[in-house]
């Protein structure tokens, strides 16, 4: 049973686009534990909306596009702390203790915070796609969007936020942080195994590779987004 304790003094946001069916449960795990949910909808046709609203979280209506969504969604927070999260994405256990020890921390305002990758698959290809990001993230301190982002309004203020750029928005950010202000939070979060396992485990990460090493060389994201896609 869970020990009944004061909501963590920050604000969830997740950008949503036709997010009917995960939305629940994301915002379960959520509700009476952080201080404030905001859902920043990129125009959902379904009921998206109507779900988020109905169990408290502010709905801001925002320009299509992560990056657009999330800078919506934090400018709307009114959190001294935000927490960045996908709509497929849960915080596995303890997540709410190294939250607080996080912002806890004497430096915490000046880091910013991401969780372990994992995915809701048993396969060893999953397994095997969870170390290549650990190696990822230790070498290159390149943590993507869904591993979360954890950070401090001031920090997030002082490095300009997130971009609204059509893709690449979480690498952007991170690499104006730098490795310095980023932390690992030894706390695993859950992404959904769905688009791996419809477009492989190989292709996928394979073409995430491409788009990264694309932007790397200076391509706009407006044309990487085309081949995302």
């Amino acid at each position: 049973m869970r020990t009944l304790q004061e909501p963590i003094l920050l604000s969830a946001i997740i950008p949503t686009l036709n997010e009917a069916a995960r939305l629940p449960a994301a915002l379960a795990a959520l509700q009476s534990r952080v201080a404030e949910i905001v859902v920043s909808d990129g125009g959902s046709t379904d009921e998206t909306a109507s779900i988020a609203a109905a169990a408290g979280a502010l709905v801001v209506n925002a320009s299509r596009g992560r990056g657009s969504q999330l800078a919506a969604g934090a400018a709307a927070a009114s959190g001294d702390w935000l927490l960045f999260l996908h709509a497929d994405c849960r915080l596995g256990a303890g997540w709410e203790t190294a939250v607080r020890a996080f912002i806890a921390a004497p430096d915490a305002a000046g880091r910013a915070g991401y969780f372990a990758f994992a995915l809701d698959d048993s396969s060893s290809a999953a397994r095997r796609l969870e170390r290549i990001v650990r190696w990822r993230c230790s070498l290159l301190a390149l943590p993507y969007g869904d591993q979360g982002l954890l950070i401090s309004r001031r920090l997030y203020d002082a490095v300009g936020g997130f971009a609204t750029i059509a893709l690449m928005e979480d690498v952007d950010l991170v690499r104006r942080l730098g490795d310095r202000r980023l932390a690992r939070i030894p706390v695993p979060l859950h992404s959904s195994a769905r688009r791996y396992r419809e477009e492989g485990y190989f292709r996928r990460p394979l073409r995430n590779l491409f788009c990264l090493s694309l932007y790397t060389v200076g391509l706009p994201p407006r044309h990487i987004a085309r081949l995302y896609r």
